[in-house]
């Protein structure tokens, strides 16, 4: 019979008062590594634990110089850190933390640690919503740096022109990702909720995390507990195009400018004109033309992004020239549209998408910016939410910006899995009914070797996931080359 688990003391959640090592439970998360990061440069002594790790988290903590074990053992904490900082990953029966409750160690959530140890002399500008936070804090933060203002950041993804995702600049200004994703096993609040918003963006609010939201109410629930932390001074930017972002903030407590298409906004795009090396459009403000601006990613989401940079830009006291220069520079966010490669005429894109609305527009986006070659959509479905029945209706119609589809039979993690997973046959089967030539794969050698055999000069290869995917891009990359130095002998 196995022991009784063990609840963790509340007494213990805070920060000692004495503090030179950290150790991270769950160091391998794209928030936990970017934290590890920033307490190195702060001179803490950092260890972390998790499991198999894949870049780019892994190459970011090896250059860290951050030692990892690899599994959760109670021996990580053999060493008594001063500090235990235990991400969201961990559950309350993980052996590392039925050790921690053991050993009687201080302990914090990784949002708990931003908010006291880096947020709380900073001005905090958080970008939250569905879809599009992570390009949009980038976006800000890249701008802000390239403005002179040196900012901090801490960001889901990596940020192209820092090759990390986080920051510690000298400036006042701290950009946010905010997450609603569940804090801590201890903590079922969201994220975003530590984040002491004085600035904040609402990108876009849709069912997700099927995990931990019974609903999309649940979901608004959240968002509104986020709005009412901004201050009667702050400022909040809300595509109001997004009917549930414009009901969860009805009731802010500060100014709201909202953004979009539509007319009557305070923030509107206006003559859009998407290329494959740009975007542009010009934007109007409260009805007067304001400034046309330019970005280096394609598609109309892209686009509202950088219309919601420009508003939290305006308000900091930067004019329309210094927003034009900004945005036009930045070279945007690793796995978000980015090029992996070209072989033999053949363009393989990485992106993150995976919900039903990220995978529709990233291939509406790719169909206006390679317009003419053939769009070849391959997709794993492997979050919590994608891989679920959930969304089994919606994926259908999110595919028709593609010439061809590819989707990976999702993973069976668990025994339930089997009774509410999305059914990739079935899918291929509908996306098919939609126009768009569909197969589905078991695995990921499937679908390189059918790659390898039907890729053609003119491709254009999206890969879509949130996960690794078994190395899929730099795989599909060496094969396409060694076909073509094999035809080259030929």
């Amino acid at each position: 019979m196995s022991d009784p688990l063990l609840d963790l003391d509340p007494a213990l959640n805070r920060l000692p008062d004495r503090i030179e090592s950290i150790h991270l439970m769950g160091v391998g998360g794209t928030a936990m590594a970017a934290l590890a990061g920033m307490l190195v440069q702060r001179g803490y002594r950092v260890s972390g634990s998790d499991n198999p790790l894949y870049p780019p988290m892994s190459d970011l903590l090896a250059r860290l110089g951050i030692p990892i074990c690899t599994g959760y053992r109670p021996d990580n904490l053999a060493g008594r850190p001063d500090l235990v900082v235990v991400g969201n990953v961990i559950s309350r029966d993980n052996p590392e933390a039925q050790a921690l409750v053991r050993l009687g160690l201080p302990y914090l959530s990784m949002p708990q640690v931003l908010e006291q140890l880096f947020l709380a002399q900073r001005c905090p500008l958080v970008v939250a919503g569905t879809h599009g936070k992570t390009t949009t804090a980038s976006m800000l933060a890249a701008a802000l740096h390239a403005l002179g203002s040196d900012p901090s950041f801490m960001i889901g993804g990596i940020v192209q022109e820092f090759a990390a995702n986080f920051r510690l600049g000298a400036g006042p200004f701290f950009v946010i990702e905010g997450d609603e994703y569940d804090t801590a096993f201890f903590d079922k609040g969201s994220k975003f909720l530590h984040y002491r918003p004085e600035i904040a963006i609402i990108t876009s609010i849709e069912f997700d995390h099927a995990d931990i939201f019974a609903d999309l109410e649940a979901i608004k629930r959240s968002f509104r507990a986020f709005v009412a932390l901004l201050p009667a001074t702050g400022l909040l930017v809300a595509n109001l195009d997004d009917e549930q972002v414009a009901d969860v903030v009805r009731d802010a407590p500060c100014p709201v400018q909202g953004y979009g298409c539509s007319i009557g906004r305070h923030w509107r795009l206006t003559e859009l004109d998407i290329g494959r090396e740009r975007s542009s459009f010009s934007l109007e403000r409260q009805g007067q033309a304001f400034t046309r601006l330019s970005i280096g990613q394609p598609g109309l989401h892209n686009c509202l992004n950088a219309v919601a940079v420009a508003a939290v830009l305006h308000r900091l006291g930067f004019d329309q020239s210094a927003l034009g220069r900004s945005l036009a520079a930045f070279r945007g966010v690793r796995r978000r549209q980015e090029v992996r490669g070209t072989v033999d005429g053949i363009t393989v894109i990485d992106d993150f998408a995976h919900h039903p609305t990220a995978v529709r527009e990233t291939l509406r986006a790719l169909r206006q910016a390679y317009a003419g070659q053939r769009l070849i959509a391959v997709f794993e479905p492997r979050s919590n939410t994608s891989r679920r029945s959930l969304f089994q209706e919606a994926y259908a119609s999110s595919f028709d910006a593609a010439d061809l589809a590819i989707i990976k039979e999702p993973p069976v993690l668990k025994s339930s899995d089997r009774d509410d997973r999305l059914a990739a046959d079935r899918l291929a089967a509908d996306i098919g009914n939609h126009g768009v030539p569909a197969t589905a794969c078991a695995d990921t050698e499937t679908i390189l070797a059918w790659l390898e055999q039907e890729a053609r000069p003119g491709d254009v290869i999206a890969i879509l996931s949130n996960g690794g995917f078994d190395h899929i891009h730099q795989r599909l990359l060496e094969i396409l080359q060694r076909r073509r130095g094999s035809d080259a002998c030929g």
